[in-house]
């Protein structure tokens, strides 16, 4: 791996007593897209402003292309800010707007010019540059905030929940439009959010942030179909988690039954618990299920039923099917070994590493 053009070594921000980042370590690649994902007052915010120089840490370093950062000021760190406000000037166009952070370089008028309507045409705004900012909806609002933040160059776009006033169709045309323009630019984008489907659909490499902590990080697929914990496993989408124990390696123990699975590393007899999406599992006959379970409600959304049932032992199952059930019907479940996926009660990620490593050995 290169050296990170971003990194947080045992960084803490506390306000007095009150913790908001635990000893945070993270390393961000140049020319990548990076999502910052968690709940309301999980800490990812402050990481943003950590990096843009608007917050200090309390303790730990901050490292930008290997040298230390801590006290350098916002102003001359080679990153810009999309806020979640936009925080455009309403009394400038939209030419004016983007172009303010070049003007207070001082640089030519012609350079200016030229790179106003680069960045105009990136975003899909050209011919827009003498509107006013009251004139334009809330999508070309912020397509002038991304502008105005990449006219100055930055090595480092970061993104504060840019996208949360949007309506839904325009949100998702926008997701497209950002991964887009990162990956035409080439430039590093951390954008941060609490939705968990626009972080899988944009992120080359997502971190998951809990009270403080990073408590998992990796690609979206692997943090969808291999998530570290209960927090992460029902944060990160819809999921079934049912109390089990691992009676061997890739064998483990609930609703009555040892199931195959291809987890293992954990000791003989351990408590765990055990995973499986809704759209992995299948609707069969009672007789063929491996679970059985009594559907309690049912919902269409579009292209599936969202389906609740419970099993005789009260666990509840969600389930995404083409197909509709009769509430009260009793039913099987299937999946297969490789849906199911094993956790270690309240596993942080150091201690999965280090189990991983063994069970390799």
């Amino acid at each position: 791996m290169a050296q990170p053009i971003i990194e947080f070594k045992n960084v803490i921000k506390k306000y007095d007593e009150h913790v908001i980042l635990n000893e945070v370590n993270l390393e961000i690649e140049a020319g990548k897209f990076y999502t910052l994902l968690g709940p309301s007052g999980s800490g990812k915010t402050t990481i943003l402003r950590l990096i843009s120089g608007f917050l200090e840490a309390s303790n730990g370093d901050i490292l930008f292309n290997g040298q230390r950062i801590n006290d350098v000021p916002a102003e001359k760190r080679q990153v810009n800010t999309v806020f979640q406000n936009y925080a455009l000037f309403p009394n400038m166009n939209v030419f004016e707007n983007v172009a303010f952070g070049m003007k207070l370089k001082g640089l030519p008028l012609a350079t200016i010019d030229a790179k106003v309507t680069e960045m105009l045409e990136l975003v899909k705004l050209a011919g827009y540059q003498d509107r006013e900012i009251n004139e334009l909806s809330g999508g070309q609002q912020q397509r002038v905030a991304i502008a105005r933040a990449l006219a100055n160059e930055p090595q480092v776009l970061l993104l504060d929940e840019p996208l949360s006033a949007l309506d839904y169709k325009l949100r998702k045309e926008m997701q497209y439009e950002l991964r887009d323009i990162q990956q035409r630019l080439g430039i590093t984008f951390i954008f941060v959010t609490h939705d968990q489907e626009e972080a899988l659909a944009m992120s080359d490499w997502i971190f998951v942030i809990n009270d403080g902590d990073v408590v998992q990080n990796g690609d979206p697929i692997d943090i969808y179909d291999e998530p570290i914990n209960h927090f992460v496993a029902d944060f990160i989408g819809e999921a079934n988690i049912i109390p089990g124990v691992m009676v061997a390696d890739n064998l483990v123990h609930f609703n009555g039954q040892n199931f195959e699975n291809v987890d293992g590393g954990m000791r003989l007899n351990e408590p765990v618990e055990v995973v499986i999406r809704p759209e992995d599992v299948d609707i069969v006959r009672a007789e063929l299920g491996k679970v059985i379970v009594t559907i309690d409600k049912t919902s269409f959304r579009g292209d599936y039923f969202e389906i609740t049932a419970y099993d005789d032992d009260h666990h509840e199952w969600q389930i995404q099917s083409t197909n509709g059930v009769e509430i009260g019907k009793r039913v099987g479940l299937t999946f297969d070994p490789e849906d199911i996926h094993i956790m270690r009660l309240n596993e942080m990620e150091e201690d999965f590493d280090a189990r991983l490593e063994a069970y390799d050995e």
